[in-house]
């Protein structure tokens, strides 16, 4: 499964400084800095290390860490990846804006199946308008930024959606982030203790976990070969998100999966041995120390 992602490639954007930010309708938004600066990076170049921040991101959430936590780890993530492009991960197309709605299959976040791409886009750009029109399929949306119009000339194949994303007055959601992160971790977790349980489990707790599984997925992205030092596969993907879910995809259905869950600290990392249960030797020494003092405890006297 390595070779796949180690003769890949892909591209996205992410700014070096992000702010939480509340809108006036009190909800708390992730956004880049005023004076932030974009980059384009390969996410699939470290792609391990993506899968694991994001699942014990959601660890975080299933743990019920507090809100400040929350946001320190989820900023962190954000500086180091940027944000998942919650708006072109939702419709069933990244080309919505070529529609004269956007259409949406069932999610968490907005219950109507279609909605108007004015009021869609309010939900992420709550800060800032855009200067952005639209007459029944008919779409112009223009902006005086150096650095914008760098990104688009750079990245010209995206959609014009995702390049909209790319705007600093592109905001998502924290309630949205964390119910996202929140999934992945249930994702890693139910496949995790399935193989672990199995034995213990009745046939109907057994389907809870299958049926939890089955609505873990996403469209699959488009790709291309490209001639560099050696033929590469370039994967299009149109959000960090779908990125995310893919490369998750292909290390949780690995037959030769090295992801674990640490028996001290309950986060997944990647072993690099097979009969390795803690994900740093700290993790495995606190272990021991606590089954030595509850041992002690224990002992009659």
């Amino acid at each position: 499964m390595k070779n796949i992602f180690q003769k890949s490639s892909s591209n996205w954007v992410k700014y070096d400084k992000y702010e939480w930010r509340t809108a006036t309708n009190g909800k708390c938004y992730i956004t880049p800095s005023a004076d932030a600066k974009p980059s384009i990076y390969n996410p699939i170049k470290d792609y391990e290390k993506l899968v694991l921040t994001a699942i014990n991101i959601g660890t975080n959430t299933m743990n019920r860490a507090d809100e400040a936590e929350l946001k320190e780890s989820i900023i962190n993530f954000v500086n180091e990846y940027g944000m998942l492009g919650l708006m072109t991960a939702l419709p069933t197309t990244p080309d919505f804006i070529t529609y004269e709605a956007v259409y949406l299959p069932k999610n968490h976040f907005i219950k109507e199946e279609s909605i108007s791409t004015e009021k869609y886009l309010s939900y992420f750009f709550p800060f800032d308008k855009i200067d952005f029109r639209k007459m029944g399929v008919e779409a112009s949306w223009s902006m005086d930024s150096v650095e914008m119009i760098a990104l688009i000339m750079t990245m010209k194949n995206k959609p014009q959606a995702v390049m909209m994303s790319f705007q600093k007055e592109y905001a998502e959601p924290y309630e949205w982030l964390v119910e996202v992160f929140r999934d992945w971790a249930f994702t890693f977790f139910s496949s995790f203790l399935y193989y672990q349980d199995y034995d213990r489990l009745d046939e109907n707790e057994r389907n809870l976990y299958r049926q939890g599984i089955a609505a873990f997925g996403g469209v699959a992205p488009t790709y291309r070969i490209e001639l560099r030092e050696r033929p590469t596969i370039v994967w299009d993907f149109n959000s960090l998100l779908l990125c995310v879910q893919m490369m998750f995809s292909f290390m949780l259905t690995d037959e030769n999966s090295s992801m674990k869950v640490c028996k001290h600290c309950g986060k997944a990392f990647i072993a690099t041995r097979p009969n390795m249960e803690f994900c740093s030797p700290q993790c495995k020494n606190q272990y021991n120390v606590y089954k030595s003092r509850a041992k002690k405890n224990d002992t009659p006297r």
